[in-house]
């Protein structure tokens, strides 16, 4: 199960760790303000006071050891940016950053952000789901317990047809939608195959589908 960290825990970055502690992930929150991190600390695997522009301190914390960093930081670009740098060159394997406009967004790609958040644009919850899981691409809420989600297909089921995954038996789950590099199948058939990097839009209960969550 992979380990996450969160710097900078205002409205977006505290819905991030909230979202992912209740999934069942740990999570490492990290702020410089007391009273944020003891609000934080009932939703969090840890939480601590730190300024994160501090590189010993994100050393001494083990930050290289966590799988994703996801840098929330808010109107303070400058820290954003130093902070993103340094846990990128502590060898974190997938950092997430937070940024206020696309400039910003450019010099944060420049040095190596694996992915670019507008927070405007990307609700602190949905982006926590879909760090979940490397398979779970996007997912639109119906009624409470059905969503609509957009998965890779899994190695397993590559080269073998929807008939033979039996997805609707097994997960209960609908193939609405098979999308290919170069075509979309919008009515998807029984025998149609699965190739890799096929993405899949399908129907079905929550529950049944975090079990798609393979990683």
């Amino acid at each position: 199960m992979r380990q996450f960290v969160v710097i900078g825990c205002g409205r977006f970055g505290s819905s991030v760790v909230k979202t992912l502690f209740e999934a069942g992930y740990n999570v490492l929150a990290i702020d410089k303000d007391p009273d944020t991190v003891q609000e934080i600390s009932n939703f969090s695997t840890h939480a601590v006071q730190v300024d994160a522009t501090d590189e010993n301190s994100l050393i001494s914390l083990g930050i290289r050891n966590f799988d994703v960093v996801v840098v929330a930081i808010g109107s303070d670009v400058q820290s954003s940016i130093l902070i993103t740098l340094m846990v990128k060159e502590m060898g974190v394997k997938y950092v997430v950053a937070k940024a206020l406009d696309p400039l910003q967004g450019k010099v944060l790609m420049k040095i190596g952000t694996d992915r670019i958040i507008y927070p405007e644009r990307d609700m602190g919850v949905r982006v926590a789901q879909n760090l979940m899981s490397s398979n779970i691409l996007d997912n639109i809420d119906l009624v409470s317990d059905y969503s609509v989600m957009e998965i890779v297909v899994l190695n397993e089921w590559i080269g073998k047809s929807l008939k033979e995954l039996d997805l609707k038996r097994k997960y209960k789950i609908s193939v609405l939608i098979i999308k290919s590099s170069n075509s979309i199948n919008a009515s998807p058939e029984s025998t149609d195959i699965l190739w890799k990097d096929d993405i899949l839009i399908v129907l079905g209960n929550k529950e049944m589908l975090k079990k798609l969550d393979l990683v």
